[in-house]
This record gives C-alpha cells, sequence and structure tokens, in this order.
C-alpha cells in the first residue's frame, strides 16, 4: 500500500486524501494538510515510485487509480480526494471508477487531456541524474549543485525535498527509471477509459493557476463531459505548483469547499 502521512484525529467528517504530482510527496503538502486537519483526518500520499511508497516498473493512470482505493479501503468509508497534477489525474480517474469510494474531489491545476510538457520534466530527471550526490552533506550544496542545470530556485527547492541526506546513503527518492520510462504516460490521459468507467456524479473543484498554462478554457468543456458538477476557480498569481506558491490561498478554496 501507499505511504502516507496521517494528520489530526478521527472525526464526524470524512478523512481527506491528498494525492501529490510527479516529483511530489507527502512531505511536500505537509502544513496545508495539518491545517486543513483541524475539521477532518488528512492522509498525505507518497505515489508509487515516490518518497517512502513502493517502486514498480508499471506507473500508469489505472495503476496509480487501484493505489488510491486501496488506501481508502483501509479508511472504512468513502474519502474526499485532493490531487495535484499527476495526482489529479490519477485522482480523476478514481472518481469515474470507483464512485463508491469518493465523496468529492478537489483536482489541482489538472485537466483529463494529454499534456506536452515532456521535455521539461525529461530535464528534471536527468539533471537529478547528472548531479553528484554520494558525498553530500548540505541541502544548500546540493542547491549549488543543481542550479547548474535547473534555474528556478522554487523547482530546486521543490525536487531537493526528495533527496535523502540523513538516513543510508545519499539517494533521490523518486524511482527515476520507471518515471523516464513512463513520462509519456504520465503527460497522457488514458482513453478510452477503462471498463466500468463512468461520468461522477459529486461535487468536484477545479482549481487552476492564473499563470498556469495546465487548465485552458478549452479544457472546460471535456472536464464537464466526465465532471458534470465541475466548479473552475483561479488561484491568482500561482502558477502550475499553486499549493507551493499560494498555500493559504488554497487552503481556504479547499476548505470552503469541503465545509459546505
Amino acid at each position: 500500500m501507499l505511504n502516507f502521512i496521517a494528520h489530526g484525529p478521527e472525526t464526524a467528517a470524512a478523512p481527506l486524501l491528498i494525492v501529490p504530482g510527479l516529483y511530489g510527496s507527502g512531505r511536500n503538502w505537509g502544513v496545508i494538510a495539518k491545517h486543513l486537519s483541524a475539521r477532518r483526518r488528512v492522509l498525505a500520499l507518497d505515489m508509487r515510485n515516490h518518497g517512502d511508497s513502493f517502486w514498480s516498473p508499471v506507473h500508469d493512470y489505472p495503476a496509480m487509480a487501484e493505489d488510491l482505493a486501496g488506501v481508502i479501503e483501509t479508511q472504512g468509508r468513502a474519502c474526499d480526494v485532493l490531487g495535484h497534477s499527476m495526482g489529479g489525474k490519477a485522482t480523476m480517474l478514481l472518481a469515474l471508477t470507483h464512485p463508491g469510494l469518493v465523496n468529492r474531489i478537489v483536482v489541482a491545476d489538472m485537466a483529463p487531456v494529454r499534456y506536452g510538457h515532456g521535455a521539461s520534466h525529461g530535464h528534471l530527471i536527468q539533471a537529478m541524474r547528472a548531479m553528484k550526490i554520494d558525498d553530500l552533506t548540505s541541502r544548500s550544496e546540493a542547491d549549488r549543485r543543481l542550479a547548474q542545470q535547473v534555474d528556478d530556485p522554487g523547482t530546486r527547492a521543490f525536487l531537493l525535498q526528495s533527496l535523502e541526506l540523513r538516513d543510508g546513503p545519499v539517494r533521490w527518492k523518486f524511482n527515476l527509471d520507471a518515471l523516464e520510462a513512463n513520462l509519456p504516460t504520465i503527460l497522457d490521459w488514458p482513453e478510452p477509459l477503462p471498463a466500468g468507467a463512468h461520468p461522477f456524479a459529486g461535487p468536484a473543484l477545479f482549481l487552476h493557476g492564473g499563470a498556469s498554462t495546465y487548465v485552458q478554457p478549452e479544457y472546460h468543456a471535456p472536464i464537464r463531459a466526465l465532471f458534470p458538477q465541475a466548479e473552475f476557480q483561479c488561484v491568482a498569481g500561482a502558477g502550475h505548483w499553486l499549493h507551493a506558491e499560494r498555500p493559504r490561498a488554497v487552503e481556504a478554496a479547499v476548505e470552503e469547499f469541503l465545509s459546505r
């Protein structure tokens, strides 16, 4: 089963699963998860081939949706699910294939379409592969080395949260081989949908960053075809990693939606 970090006690409210995107982890969502856990139990997940979850050569959306279903089944009741980017696609497919396990979904900066950002994601994999890490002792030195190939400091900080410096040999907590091999699948969307998939009738909030290009107006129609109750909300001043750039705004939007 997927590794997760649990925040808050069990309450009458449905638990919330937080499903990170590519190169993300439950740790990336720690502060947001803690704030949202004031009214509900929150589980911040590590997806397969990320963080402390298992590694597998298979990394497609049907498999990831089944991973999420397995976590929900351990909770003994339907859950709310918040997914970002890759995690947003896994969340959407979960809702379409296992509607009985899902009350409401929040999809952060993602649509059920194929994206063409492969070059940028592949560059990050190559940068992590190329970086000498076996002699590292500090995150500041790791940042200096990664900066030779990754210009954006926010991107470096995000990636470096998954560089293990303490326990055992220094290592990236990603299965880079599997992620690289499956990158076209990660950027894609499964069409046709798996057998038994149907439009999700429950509430669905689609958040998108005002400076992001991942949720274009022309994507609203395919979203509503699968999620008839879809609502759209813009997080001003945020790009694709809106939870890192505008965490309080994301928290407020999610809390308002879940508290209705």
